[in-house]
């Protein structure tokens, strides 16, 4: 579950945005009323994306936004405020910010540019972890490009399917790997057949690994599977 930083000093709307976000969104939502209380959240937590209210007492969403950028240069942040001027759009993305939403707006509006805004995080993010190729897996060496686990002189030549269900796993590594993203990662399709499938594939795996005490694939009771290197 992705996790939102919503900073708003309208209490009826931020529990409006809060609500919605958590319902339709299934995201987790911390609300904060002003930009002092909304970086000291930011500090103790860890966020996949912020909202931040412009026109707030104490601490405008400007500053706070300045002043997250000088701490995090990355995380998303969509500004909403009751102006439209073009200078404050400008501000916004000068400031770092990645989108932003004038009020009023519709709430499936703030939804569309919040899954947008994720989406491209998450495509960045993957387009880094498709250049690695070799993974450390306890006392084994994992080549996915030559598809072969090798621990000391023993070598285990993986099929397609096996090297890309075992290269999700390290990429999750002591992560749930959801059932539905290793399916539809691999598969396309997470139908009932497919699962039955991927269960052997994992008992598979499972046995190539057994040499290696410190090395375990656990299911995740109703979610899916942890790769566990202690």
């Amino acid at each position: 579950m992705k996790k939102i930083l919503l900073v708003e000093d309208d209490p009826n709307l931020g529990l409006l945005l809060q609500d919605y976000l958590q319902l339709k969104g299934k995201f987790e939502v911390v609300l904060c009323k002003d930009g002092d209380e909304g970086l000291r959240a930011f500090t103790k937590n860890s966020f996949d994306l912020l909202i931040l209210d412009v026109m707030m007492p104490k601490k405008d969403g400007f500053t706070l936004g300045k002043e997250i950028r000088r701490i995090n240069e990355k995380v998303p942040i969509i500004f909403a405020t009751a102006k439209g001027m073009i200078e404050d759009k400008t501000q916004a993305f000068n400031l770092g910010g990645d989108d932003y939403i004038t009020k009023p707006f519709r709430i499936e509006e703030l939804l569309l540019r919040i899954n947008a805004l994720l989406k491209r995080v998450n495509n960045s993010e993957k387009s880094e972890e498709e250049k690695q190729t070799h993974f450390k897996i306890g006392h084994y060496d994992f080549d996915y490009t030559t598809q072969m686990i090798s621990i000391g002189e023993t070598q285990q030549k993986l099929s397609t399917k096996e090297a890309e269900l075992l290269r999700l796993l390290c990429l999750r590594k002591n992560e749930v790997l959801t059932r539905e993203e290793a399916l539809l990662n691999i598969w396309h399709d997470d139908n009932y057949f497919n699962g039955r499938s991927m269960d052997v594939f994992l008992s598979k795996i499972r046995k190539y690994l057994k040499d290696d005490s410190s090395v375990e694939i656990i299911n995740v009771h109703g979610r899916g599977y942890k790769l566990l290197i202690n």
